[in-house]
């Protein structure tokens, strides 16, 4: 079998009983075993992937609440599983509920992505790389035909579709066709790779002698996006020769954790100054300079803008007995940001 198949499942199931028991650990699934077991039961059929639409699986097994779990102890009968088949499992879209109805019809779609940078020690830029992924949160009657288009597709990397898109209008117009989930789902996932810059920087100078270590960072907009850049924290790992450190910041709070990693939280970068963060370390006795170099890892949020430059044309919607509403957002977050020092 082709091992990418194995691993989409594998990450399938996660993403499944992540979705049912609000978290994913040893301690949940042992709270939650029977919920599990019947979840793979379905799942899996004969070492065959089955049914993995949560959206179906919500209807063969009812996810665990205060009430069931009651009902399991005082009755002895712990099995969530329904008696009937849902209608979509002999249908041509068996990810889709059968015929759900809605007062009100709307589609949002949200582009997600994450920024992946590594800045080596002289601030240049070695690689800047952009994942991201099509969320859909569908709530549309009966069985509606949607088709969403790019400005600019030609910009796409390795895409990745949910099996609800028809894959020939993509094939030859880059064009999404498809009939949608019913609820939330991840429509695609796509990566834009050989990005020019950064939205923000992050400029690190260590210089030790005698047994101690200067340390200063600076941090700051470089490429303004034109929205606000929020939730920006640069943390790194104190080297095992440091004994102590004394760190200030002119702007956001450093907290040293017990795991010797050091936590800077900026929030936002204010107009009327550039954060920076200074303060010496103090090396093991012996040590003169120091010879190993922190790595720092940068995180950041931005709510309204897709980094990768890519933009939603339009979207279509056919088979619905009313005007839906729809609603399009973007996000963009630091995935693996890191700056060498």
């Amino acid at each position: 079998m082709p091992p990418l198949m194995a691993i989409e499942f594998l990450c399938r199931v996660a993403d499944v009983l992540s979705d049912y028991l609000g978290g994913l650990n040893e301690d949940v699934i042992k709270d939650n075993f029977v919920i599990v077991y019947e979840l793979l039961d379905e799942m899996i059929d004969n070492g065959f992937p089955l049914t993995t639409e949560p959206n179906i699986l919500r209807e063969m097994i009812a996810q665990p609440n205060i009430v069931s779990k009651v009902l399991s102890v005082v009755t002895g009968n712990s099995s969530n599983v329904s008696e009937t088949l849902p209608g979509a499992t002999a249908s041509c879209v068996p990810w889709r509920t059968s015929e759900p109805k809605y007062a009100n019809n709307e589609v949002y779609v949200d582009l997600v992505e994450e920024m992946d940078a590594t800045i080596n020690r002289d601030g240049a830029l070695v690689k800047c790389e952009i994942y991201g992924e099509v969320q859909v949160n569908s709530h549309l009657s009966g069985l509606p035909d949607l088709t969403l288009s790019f400005a600019n597709p030609s910009i796409l990397d390795d895409v990745r579709f949910h099996p609800c898109v028809r894959f020939r209008p993509w094939e030859s117009h880059q064009i999404l066709s498809f009939v949608p989930p019913d609820g939330q789902f991840k429509l695609m996932s796509y990566r834009v790779k050989k990005l020019k810059s950064t939205p923000i920087y992050v400029k690190p100078q260590l210089t030790s002698d005698a047994g101690t270590c200067r340390v200063n960072v600076m941090v700051g907009i470089r490429n303004d996006p034109g929205k606000t850049i929020d939730s920006i924290t640069v943390q790194f790992k104190l080297p095992p020769c440091i004994l102590s450190a004394d760190l200030t910041s002119n702007h956001g709070t450093v907290n040293i954790l017990t795991n010797k990693t050091c936590s800077w939280s900026i929030g936002r970068i204010p107009k009327d100054k550039a954060p920076s963060m200074s303060g010496t370390f103090v090396l093991e006795t012996g040590l003169e300079r120091l010879h190993v170099f922190p790595t720092f890892q940068v995180s950041f949020r931005i709510m309204g803008v897709a980094l990768s430059g890519l933009q939603i044309d339009k979207l279509d919607l056919k088979n619905l007995p009313n005007r839906p509403y729809k609603g399009f957002r973007a996000l963009t977050r630091a995935g693996e940001f890191e700056v060498r020092s």
